[in-house]
């Protein structure tokens, strides 16, 4: 029986998620050392002001993520596991123990100014639920055009989808599913269209920012949402960071994954509680999970410990 550590993406950001983080120690000093690497306080960056910025997001993101994890870990709660979704990949592998925080810090400042610099507005996110990947598909084949682009990004269960791209191709794409009876559409808190080709320039200036990163072949197992496997290599795990701004997400498959692999307890870290619905199906009725940000502190503890005696 394993316990997962999960990370959100962006849209689960909200002003002051970083001032709602336990009050401890590790907490302190995940802000301190997140500050050092970027020359500012890490407290600064989670006003409505700043969450305008993707830069601002991406690193709440990943400070939060990595302060929860530490929080857990300083609770006698460690994973076996971790999985992030897009920017959560990054948390995920500096808690797996393939990438250092500062490294990590470095790269994903990085990776929101690239990211909102070749979109800088009329571009986005909506997710789309109710229809299955291959109505959505369809839909988006028929909306989209080279200078009316528009892409099925994520695949979040067998009925939640999210597409990425311009804003009128998106308004289409979204009325289209209505007519086809899509239970809901929403555009989602996200600026910039990732998880598709328009971010393959990106990815690439991301991959050679890797090369001069040294990753370790992790301590817990890392799980790719981009690829729904297991990843061990470092090389192989930072072409999947690198790179997954400009790929598909398969979460339900990653999920399925990390279930077939003994997932007994999902955690999902703060700010985010979009993850923990999509996961709990695929565990079956053998396993839980939980948001960090929803449920009691100690009845996440309290299954921890379950966990770990019964996996003696």
């Amino acid at each position: 029986m394993k316990i997962a550590f999960l990370f959100p993406g962006q849209g689960a950001q909200e002003p002051g998620m970083l001032h709602a983080l336990p009050d401890h120690p590790v907490v302190a000093s995940t802000l301190a050392e997140a500050g050092e690497v970027l020359g500012e306080r890490a407290l600064d960056l989670d006003s409505a002001a700043a969450l305008a910025s993707n830069r601002s997001v991406q690193l709440c993101l990943l400070v939060a993520g990595v302060a929860c994890a530490r929080f857990l870990a300083s609770q006698g709660c460690t994973p076996d596991m971790t999985l992030g979704l897009s920017i959560g990949a990054y948390p995920a592998a500096v808690t797996s123990g393939a990438l250092a925080f500062p490294a990590a810090v470095a790269l994903v400042d990085l990776r929101g100014r690239l990211m909102e610099e070749a979109f800088p507005s009329g571009f986005g996110m909506a997710a789309i639920l109710g229809l299955d990947r291959y109505q959505v598909e369809a839909l988006v084949s028929s909306v989209h055009r080279p200078g009316n682009p528009v892409f099925l990004a994520n695949i979040n269960s067998a009925d939640q989808m999210v597409i990425s791209g311009c804003e009128p191709a998106m308004a289409a794409v979204m009325t289209l599913a209505m007519a086809a009876h899509a239970r809901k559409t929403t555009r989602l808190a996200v600026s910039v269209p990732s998880h598709c080709s328009l971010f393959d320039a990106a990815a690439e200036e991301m991959l050679k920012a890797f090369a001069g990163v040294r990753l370790a072949r992790p301590a817990v197992t890392y799980v790719s949402a981009s690829s729904a496997r297991a990843l061990f290599d470092p090389g192989r795990i930072a072409e999947d960071l690198a790179l997954n701004m400009a790929r598909q997400v398969h979460w339900h498959d990653a999920a399925a994954l990390a279930a077939e692999r003994g997932m007994a307890l999902a955690i999902e870290m703060r700010p985010g509680s979009v993850l923990t619905p999509l996961t709990q199906p695929v565990m079956s009725g053998t396993g839980e999970a939980l948001a960090l940000q929803n449920a009691r502190l100690d009845t996440i503890l309290a299954l921890a410990r379950r966990i770990r005696r019964e996996d003696r």
